[in-house]
């Protein structure tokens, strides 16, 4: 009768002691899959941040490449800006500029520059270039470089030349902000700058 009751007890003891394993391997488990949730949410919110200040530094280089195209001409090296959108357009433009779509937009554009140069604007030049050049460019620069440091350390180099220039075009870092049409201009120099300084703290991180 000892004996059975012993051998209860142990059954008893070791079916608690399991129980209390699968309930530590349920935390555990629990707790690394709050820990994945939590790190898959910060790098989705990183990844967020870089898509979206990559979209707004290209949108805002086009802003300026048209702003520079129109009557509001201010004295900035804007043929820095083709560049530059090369290097930082979202790869769902590029793609759609670098297939067939931007091969016909080329093709209809150095047709129109040869043969009538008339119904050709000086403004599209350097739009028309920049396709261009997106469709062109070796792989080396429109898959390697483009999507590297290196290429997003231009970007910032880019920037930063390209602000310098406004800042004296304008008679000073004050007049750059006061100036009716250079504040539209400084804002959106300030916007190339955020893309690559972000995706940069980014990477040596």
């Amino acid at each position: 009768m000892m004996g059975m009751k012993k051998s209860y007890l142990a059954m008893k003891t070791d079916a608690a002691v399991a129980s209390d394993l699968i309930d530590s391997d349920l935390k555990e488990i629990g707790f690394a899959a709050k820990k994945l949730a939590k790190h898959a949410i910060m790098l989705g919110g990183i990844g967020f941040g870089t898509t979206f200040f990559m979209w707004l530094a290209s949108f805002a280089a086009i802003y300026l490449l048209i702003l520079d195209r129109t009557n509001w001409r201010s004295n900035m090296l804007t043929t820095l800006l083709i560049p530059y959108i090369f290097l930082s357009l979202p790869s769902l433009l590029f793609g759609l500029f670098r297939g067939d779509f931007g091969k016909w937009l080329s093709l209809i554009a150095v047709i129109t520059r040869l043969f009538f140069p008339k119904h050709f604007p000086d403004w599209l030049e350097a739009p028309a270039a920049l396709v261009l050049l997106m469709v062109v460019a070796p792989s080396l620069l429109a898959d390697t470089f483009r999507d590297s440091w290196i290429g997003t350390l231009v970007c910032l180099v880019i920037g930063c030349y390209l602000l310098q220039e406004h800042i004296r075009a304008s008679g000073g870092f004050r007049n750059s902000f006061t100036k009716a049409n250079g504040i539209s201009n400084t804002v959106g120099i300030v916007l190339l700058l955020v893309y690559p300084v972000w995706a940069l703290i980014l990477h040596f991180l």
